[in-house]
């Protein structure tokens, strides 16, 4: 995270951004993986990002496999640059989803105008690290994962780093989790059925 802020107030943030999809791509392209890559308020109000972007969907035909994680918990001012953007990731058939869901930001109002493209919610991990414990965190957290249901967005659980964690988003019926439990980044894809 560190390094992400610095690069961002750097001129050379769009650079970096860019280099990083077009590896990114390259590396998965003709894999069966599905995965994601996050996209910030700054990049989606760059001028040719999109056309960059969809360029690079087209060149390494990644469209079916890539999920576009926006950035929640930054202040989405814009959201009119944010629909249009979504809107168009969608109709080359990519998926999308909201990062950091639930910490601090979370306009709701905006992400109902937004639901019927959105395919993902990632609730935010300040919130599930906490929940065998807080019962705030709890609380919030079992009533996004309501919102999703009402939406009929699937809900992702992030920083899952214990069996204890793990145990409580699945009584809450949340769809999907990440985190420490299940493995930490590495320099190479692991198997799927890889526990470390």
């Amino acid at each position: 995270h560190v390094f992400l802020e610095i690069a961002k107030s750097s001129k050379y943030y769009h650079r970096l951004t860019r280099a990083m999809i077009e590896q990114s791509f390259e590396y998965l392209t003709n894999q069966k993986y599905e995965f994601s890559i996050n996209v910030s308020l700054q990049d989606i109000e760059q001028p040719d990002f999109l056309d960059f972007l969809t360029q690079a969907i087209k060149k390494y035909k990644v469209c079916h496999q890539l999920v576009i994680e926006i950035v929640e918990s930054e202040s989405l001012g814009n959201y009119e640059s944010i629909y249009e953007f979504v809107k168009a990731i969608k109709l080359i058939g990519c998926k999308v989803a909201i990062d950091d869901f639930g910490s601090g930001y979370s306009n709701f109002e905006h992400i109902l105008k937004l639901s019927q493209y959105i395919d993902y919610i990632k609730i935010d991990g300040s919130l599930v690290k906490n929940i065998t414990q807080d019962t705030t965190s709890y609380r919030v957290v079992k009533n996004i994962k309501a919102f999703c249901d009402e939406l009929g967005i699937k809900s992702i659980a992030e920083f899952v780093a214990d069996e204890a964690i793990q145990n409580e988003i699945q009584a809450l019926g949340i769809h999907y989790s990440q985190g420490y439990f299940f493995g930490k980044p590495h320099n190479e894809l692991l198997n799927q059925n890889s526990k470390n």
